[in-house]
């Protein structure tokens, strides 16, 4: 235990002291603070400038042009209150006066009504992204309607009162919300991955640079195997979590001090009020997954002969990581969290992490499927560390062409 405790601390000091670690903290930490304040940011810059299009309060402008000056006026009305991001207008000429306005840029776009029910759409640039005639098709068509019932003897008040008629409705979620669970989870199995793949491969380049400068087999003479492998790990996770904590607790102290500017922003709200039992899982879950693969990761590079094979020995433990990560991610694309490919993979250890959590975050699990999925991830946990504690022992020594799986294993489970 004392020698996994210097090993510890030896290898923590080395992270916190790594220029390296400290600068992409501090990155990281100043880019949420950008982040975080942006809406603060924005609102100093924009009170202090003209309305020029490229002030945030620039609004383009959009002409209806009608022959009947009753029609426009009433699209008019309509497209005010739809198009909130324009400066809707009645064009004072005709429909030549209206395309020259927008080739000159006084204009953006032009709805020339032939009738009430067809129209001719005008715009200079037709942005891939422009959807005006998709949600003027839908508005078009009320006005019509309002329009039809006008002009049949019904006052406007009547026909305010029948197109106001609104459908009540309340929606009560027995199980989770999906959409509200989303981004915090999103955010998790990517920070899960990002830690993984950066502090798996930290892990195994300093397994590699010791045994290439035969610093190992002095260590692992005055050191038990299994301390300096659980050491190391340990060591990285913590390092990680530390600046985890530092980027995320930055983040939620940004957050809450300019929480006013955010207003009622949803999904920065559901990424800082995730509930207290979900953010328990996520650190159970985050850390079982970290160490399982940082002791892969470990042992792997042990069997290295040289720092430059470290990229193809890892590569296999890379794979099934990425393919994992895949996995939960297209399902929480499609919303099929609770397929039967991801109730398989809550099960095993190299998935678990991120399948189960995922399951939990966005959807109904069993408790017992949970204790079940986090028992078998806490063993084959413990059991792949002194597994590679004693892979760690075998590749000390070994030099030259890389050994076969099937001969390293032998080697390790051969009794002594």
């Amino acid at each position: 235990m004392k020698q996994f405790g210097k090993i510890l601390k030896f290898e923590l000091k080395g992270y916190l002291k790594n220029k390296m670690f400290v600068g992409i903290t501090i990155f990281l930490v100043v880019a949420i603070a950008v982040v975080m304040f942006l809406p603060n940011i924005i609102g100093a810059i924009s009170s202090d400038t003209p309305d020029t299009p490229d002030s945030p309060e620039y609004k383009p402008t959009m002409l209806i042009h009608a022959e009947d000056n009753a029609l426009a006026l009433l699209i008019k009305e309509y497209f005010s209150e739809t198009f909130a991001e324009y400066n809707v207008a009645i064009a004072e000429g005709g429909v030549e006066d209206a395309k020259a306005q927008i080739i000159a840029g006084e204009a953006e776009c032009a709805f020339v009504m032939s009738s009430a029910s067809a129209y001719t759409y005008y715009v200079n640039n037709l942005s891939m992204y422009d959807s005006n005639t998709v949600i003027a098709d839908s508005v078009l068509t009320e006005v019509y309607r309002v329009n039809a019932m006008m002009q049949n003897g019904l006052t406007p008040d009547q026909v305010g009162e029948i197109m106001s008629v609104t459908i009540e409705s309340d929606t009560l979620t027995l199980g989770k919300d999906q959409m509200q669970n989303f981004f915090y989870t999103y955010i998790m199995i990517f920070a899960l991955y990002m830690v993984i793949m950066l502090y798996g491969q930290m892990v195994a380049t300093n397994v590699a640079t010791e045994k290439s400068s035969r610093a190992m087999e002095l260590l692992v003479t005055s050191a038990n195997p299994s301390s300096m492998m659980f050491g190391k790990v340990l060591a990285s996770c913590l390092a990680g979590l530390m600046q985890l904590v530092a980027v995320f607790g930055s983040a939620l102290i940004f957050y809450n001090v300019n929480k006013s500017a955010w207003g009622d922003n949803e999904i920065i709200e559901s990424i800082f009020n995730i509930p207290v039992d979900l953010f328990v899982y996520l650190i159970v879950f985050f850390v079982l997954g970290f160490l399982i693969y940082a002791f892969l990761y470990g042992a792997i590079a042990s069997t290295a002969s040289k720092l430059e094979d470290i990229n193809t020995s890892v590569m296999p433990i890379t794979f099934l990581f990425i393919i994992a990560f895949f996995v939960v991610m297209f399902s929480m694309m499609d919303g099929e969290v609770d397929s039967l490919i991801m109730k398989v993979c809550s099960y095993i250890p190299f998935t678990s992490p991120m399948a189960m959590f995922t399951r939990i975050c966005m959807c109904t699990v069993a408790w017992y499927e949970t204790a079940i999925s986090i028992a078998i991830l806490i063993l084959s946990t413990i059991g792949i560390g002194f597994i590679s504690a004693r892979i760690y022992r075998v590749g000390v020594l070994l030099y030259g062409t890389p050994p076969k799986i099937g001969t390293i294993l032998k080697t390790v489970f051969k009794k002594n």
